[in-house]
């Protein structure tokens, strides 16, 4: 590098630290994103963009009751005035503000093609149409009175208003949402007859909780209706700390037909869903065989919705479809609720609902004061130019006369008769044919006329009191003309609770209901055989191995799996149909280590309670309820420690207890000996002697009914009661050797 070199790097470049640099930089970026684009304003609820766009409808005079103009004329003075940024994003923007089934309350007419809830795109901006809503003419009424602050535009070449005045709270009336650089909002819509009678009720009572307002504002309300299932505890919840979730579900209603068959027509779905994309989800789970409740879906909508569900038969119950429907498709949602907003103009934060419409009745007493202090001025110029008529009406010939003889009149009037220089700017541009209507009678009227509003309108800067008042007023009118029975502020929205039904039998509704025989093998392969086979001698198994159980169950049944260790787990039988030919490992279904085999297999619902036994004669009674396990891991029941393992689990059905031990001592016991335990080790079945000795078999039965045990294949015995009576005794004893007759392998069965 030579000398040259160096002294142009010295003087032009300058050593950054490159942290330092991404983070200033980046922090200008965030900033930037957060407070000019994604999150709105609560005194308005606008975002910078929809704030441009409605500003420069005003100035295009594009009242509601003023002719329709392009929207590629609004874009474009947009575009060349206030928000430098793209056209098709600002016509994205304007023409959400026109579509009724995305805004509850519409900010711009549209007249042409403004896109539909199937998720067609608006015409291009050379064809469409526009002009604001009377319901926009409230967000920007007064803007002219000095009630907000203006800033310059981004080339200093005009101004723009830093917020709206903002007769409504639109944040909440119409909702928001945006995503920023390391946050986002989503403020859900609402019915703006309710939002007003919370604000009478908070200008009332400035430390309302939100539980209060709740009784105002039970929840949301969407501009395509539906059916609010959410309970009012989290709505609350939701409201009080500004972030939560409401879940909406499309509303339906049954249509009888001939002969006995409905259909379900839905007439309402939920917001921001678009209706061909829900169509076409629900006809690809028809297509593949996940919806087996239902038969067809079609679309028959015009201009309302109506799209027709057909159920498979007219058995199929209506509730258990479109439960099952709800659970798959977009016809139920999760609204969520993210009330991060910019606060008084400057400060992004979660408000609560309260707050939020604290905030904008402080903004609403902010335009408020600053429009009285406004029109205040307005009217003193007006008594001010009034005064100098009266002056002008007493003399007017000598007015006459300085006007024409002299060569500068203004100052010569303001010395002879004392006015200011407003007052003879006044007279001096005065008409001619004005000068017949300066008649004193009128001039004093309309005087004391202005005196009197001048007085009230210093009365209402001095009282707070008044103020209130005033903007109770002034939201009583719109709650008037937005009321629940108008057409444009009638809730949408209803509330609903969810019916009960079993979200088990729901999923098991999507299964083609067949029988089928399980086939469980001793060394851990489940398989399915197509109906109800008695004759399993057929079947074949990989070498070393043979069957262990067979269930004759239903491919919608539950299977409930007993091990070694204690563990029960659980699967649906359904999973093994059309396998392969061994079927499937049981290993790779529940998680059972090598060591520990399964004990005993059985169909869910068998019984409502089992006898939990291990291998060294410890027993309990389980519920049902509490041994359904609902993980891959099973869920533990019975403690065993080695060398002892789980023995047996069977149903109870019977009043006594008979157990057998391995050196064929046989006891009888009631039933209610046994402690009924949600988890544990047991107690003990039956006393042996000091060699050891374990348990053989276990069963319940009825008393009345006798113990029965198998002599052969298809002959049983049975004892009948007074035959037991010398093996019936208390639990832990330890019994009489078995009758004459019994079994060799010291089994029941």
């Amino acid at each position: 590098m030579n000398d040259l070199t160096k002294i142009l790097v010295s003087e032009h470049v300058e050593p950054v630290d490159l942290r330092q640099a991404l983070e200033e930089r980046y922090l200008t970026y965030a900033l930037s994103t957060i407070m000019h684009r994604a999150l709105p304003d609560v005194r308005d609820g606008l975002k910078p963009v929809h704030r441009r766009v409605l500003n420069a409808m005003r100035l295009l005079k594009l009242q509601p009751d003023y002719n329709f103009k392009k929207c590629a004329r609004v874009v474009g003075d947009v575009v060349g005035r206030f928000h430098p940024h793209g056209e098709q994003a600002i016509y994205d923007a304007l023409v959400r503000l026109a579509q009724d089934f995305s805004m509850r309350y519409p900010l711009i007419e549209g007249q042409g093609n403004f896109g539909n809830i199937d998720g067609d795109n608006a015409a291009a901006m050379r064809y469409t149409e526009a002009r604001l809503t009377p319901y926009a003419m409230l967000i920007v009424d007064s803007i002219n009175e000095d009630t907000i602050d203006f800033c310059r535009t981004y080339d200093g070449e005009d101004q723009e208003p830093l917020v709206m005045p903002s007769a409504v709270p639109n944040l909440l009336a119409n909702g928001s949402s945006g995503i920023a650089v390391g946050m986002s909002t989503s403020i859900p819509p609402h019915n703006l007859a309710e939002l007003c009678d919370a604000a009478l009720y908070l200008i009332q009572h400035p430390t309302a909780g939100t539980e209060e307002l709740a009784q105002f504002i039970p929840g949301p309300d969407f501009p395509t209706g539906g059916l609010i299932v959410e309970p009012l505890e989290q709505i609350i919840e939701a409201y009080t700390s500004g972030r939560g979730s409401i879940r909406l579900r499309a509303r339906w209603n049954r249509e009888e037909m001939d002969r006995g068959a409905y259909v379900i027509v839905i007439t309402e779905i939920p917001y921001q869903v678009q209706k061909s994309r829900l169509i076409k989800k629900i006809a690809e789970l028809l297509f593949a065989k996940k919806l087996p409740l239902l038969a067809d879906v079609r679309d028959e909508s015009s201009e309302d919705i109506r799209i027709v569900l057909e159920p498979k038969n007219r058995s199929v119950d209506d509730i258990f479809l479109m439960e099952s429907l709800f659970k798959l498709t977009e016809l139920e949602q999760r609204i969520l609720l993210n009330m991060n907003v910019i606060s008084k103009g400057h400060l992004p934060r979660v408000m609560g609902l309260c707050a939020l419409l604290g905030e904008w009745l402080e903004h609403r007493r902010t335009v408020l004061i600053r429009r009285t202090k406004f029109r205040l001025g307005k009217i003193e110029r007006q008594l001010e130019i009034l005064g100098g008529y009266l002056v002008a009406y007493l003399d007017l010939d000598e007015i006459i006369r300085i006007i024409r003889e002299e060569d500068k009149p203004k100052p010569e009037i303001m010395s002879r008769f004392g006015l200011t220089d407003m007052q003879a700017d006044a007279i001096l541009d005065m008409r001619l044919r004005s000068l017949r209507k300066l008649e004193e009678v009128e001039i004093r009227s309309e005087h004391k006329v202005r005196s009197e509003e001048r007085e009230n309108l210093k009365i209402l800067l001095e009282s707070t009191e008044k103020q209130w008042e005033k903007i109770r007023e002034d939201i009583c009118i719109i709650r008037d003309r937005f009321g629940p029975d108008t057409e444009l502020g009638h809730r949408r929205t209803s509330f609903s609770k969810i019916p009960e039904t079993d979200s088990g039998d729901i999923i098991q509704s999507f299964i083609v209901r067949e029988p089928i025989t399980l086939i469980l093998s001793e060394k851990g392969w489940v398989r399915a055989v197509k109906g109800h086979v008695s004759d399993l001698t057929g079947l074949s198994f990989k070498a070393g191995d043979k069957l262990c159980f067979a269930l004759k169950v239903e491919t919608t049944d539950k299977i409930l799996l007993f091990a070694t260790n204690g563990r029960f787990f659980i699967f649906s039988a359904d999973r093994f149909v059309n396998g392969r030919a061994h079927g499937e490992h049981l290993r790779l279904i529940i998680d059972l280590e090598e060591e520990h085999d399964i004990v005993s297999c059985f169909v869910l619902g068998t019984a409502e309670r089992y006898l939990i036994s291990s291998t060294m004669g410890k027993c309990f009674i389980a519920c049902e309820k509490d041994i359904i396990a609902t993980t891959r891991k099973g869920k533990q029941i019975l403690n065993v420690t080695v060398p002892a393992r789980a023995f047996a689990c069977t149903p109870v059905r019977g009043d006594y207890i008979a157990v057998i031990g391995d050196n064929r001592k046989l006891l009888v016991f009631p039933l209610l000996e046994l402690p009924e335990l949600p988890r544990g080790k047991g107690v003990s079945l039956q006393k042996y002697d000091q060699c050891g000795g374990r348990i053989a078999d276990i069963r319940s039965f009825t008393l009345e009914e006798g113990l029965r045990w198998r002599i052969s294949e298809g002959r049983f015995k049975t004892l009948g009661m007074d035959e037991l009576r010398e093996w019936i005794g208390h639990r832990a004893q330890t019994g009489r050797l078995a009758p004459r007759g019994f079994p060799r392998n010291n089994r029941f069965e």
